[in-house]
């Protein structure tokens, strides 16, 4: 299922008990917060402990919290006020602890391909670090207390990041995308609410929370994922025969290999291209994985700061083409 499924994400909400959410803490009652979930996660009995990074918000340049959007290490929400936030971040990037959200604490583990149980287990082995020395917000009836009423129960968003070039090219994105709620899933842009799907990257995820378990929940995610990676899949096999297809999927090597300035979304285009023609046998010898972490390496603020200097809008569309063409230069195509 790598070939289309790119990512896992299992992201836990939790509150404090004794505290206000949030949007109603004041400044002090969030530093509080942060102090007390940073010593549970420092001084938990477990080898996670020693694994975290501590991030203070309100220290961090503009453009290294948008690169932590883009990486989808935090919520565009996050970084819009940094007042009294705080981001506990382990060294593999593969966890991420978000504190002063929307609800005091956002946990999430992420993992390659369609991986649920693994990322839940993960973060289930944190939750229960934090719970032995917190004392979380929760209700018999409604299980854990969150600051938006879709969130309680589980507290559990579970999410898979989708590669479908073929579904998108034939419009039956739109068609899936609005049959998933009677499902209880929903599918946005890859950043999640509000953002518009580029390079054919879709996130899939549960919307129902309240009244189901967390192995229920990673279960329907599975099933309908499974579903939409044949449907998908189908689709590619028909779609691949087509020789404007073939020939767009050579054409967008070709400038990747040697174009001297590519825009952003150019880029996710050519490279959703690209991966199609990887998946499909078209192009040889370069990997998925090269394709996968360059559409994250290509935008905006990751690519300014991994420049490590300010970049205008053309010396990025220039810094982005000098990233590209050396990792697609020993690509391959077979006719």
């Amino acid at each position: 299922m790598s070939n289309v499924v790119i990512s896992t994400r299992v992201r836990l909400a939790r509150n404090l008990k004794d505290y206000p959410f949030p949007c109603k803490l004041s400044q002090q009652g969030r530093e509080e917060v942060i102090e007390k979930v940073r010593d549970a996660v420092k001084n938990g009995n477990s080898v996670l402990a020693d694994d975290f990074s501590y991030i203070k918000m309100s220290e961090v340049d503009p453009v290294k919290r948008v690169s932590l959007v883009e990486r989808r290490l935090v919520s565009p929400e996050f970084i819009s006020d940094t007042e009294g936030r705080a981001l506990l971040l382990s060294s593999d990037n593969s966890l991420s602890i978000m504190l002063n959200e929307e609800d005091h604490i956002r946990l999430q583990v992420i993992t390659r391909g369609l991986s649920p149980e693994q990322a839940y287990d993960t973060a289930d082995k944190l939750d229960t670090l934090l719970d032995e020395r917190l004392d979380f917000a929760f209700d018999e009836k409604l299980g854990y207390l969150t600051q938006c009423p879709t969130n309680l129960g589980t507290g559990m968003r579970a999410s898979v990041m989708l590669h479908l070039p073929a579904l998108e090219k034939s419009r039956a994105v739109t068609r899936i995308a609005g049959n998933l709620s009677k499902l209880g899933l929903t599918m946005r842009g890859a950043h999640g609410e509000g953002t518009e799907p580029k390079g054919a990257l879709y996130q899939l995820s549960n919307q129902v929370t309240l009244g189901i378990s967390e192995k229920a929940a990673i279960e329907n995610l599975k099933n309908i994922t499974a579903q939409l990676v044949a449907q998908e899949e189908q689709a590619r096999e028909r779609l691949c025969k087509s020789d404007e297809v073939r020939d767009a999927i050579a054409r967008s090597l070709g400038i990747l290999r040697y174009a001297l300035v590519i825009s952003h979304d150019e880029a996710l285009k050519l490279l959703s291209n690209v991966r199609l023609g990887i998946v499909s046998g078209q192009i040889t010898d370069i990997s998925v994985d090269v394709i996968d972490k360059l559409m994250t390496d290509v935008e905006p603020a990751t690519l300014t700061v991994n420049a490590g200097r300010s970049l205008s809008a053309h010396e990025r569309d220039v810094a982005r083409s000098e990233l590209i063409r050396p990792r697609v230069a020993g690509a391959g195509s077979r006719n």
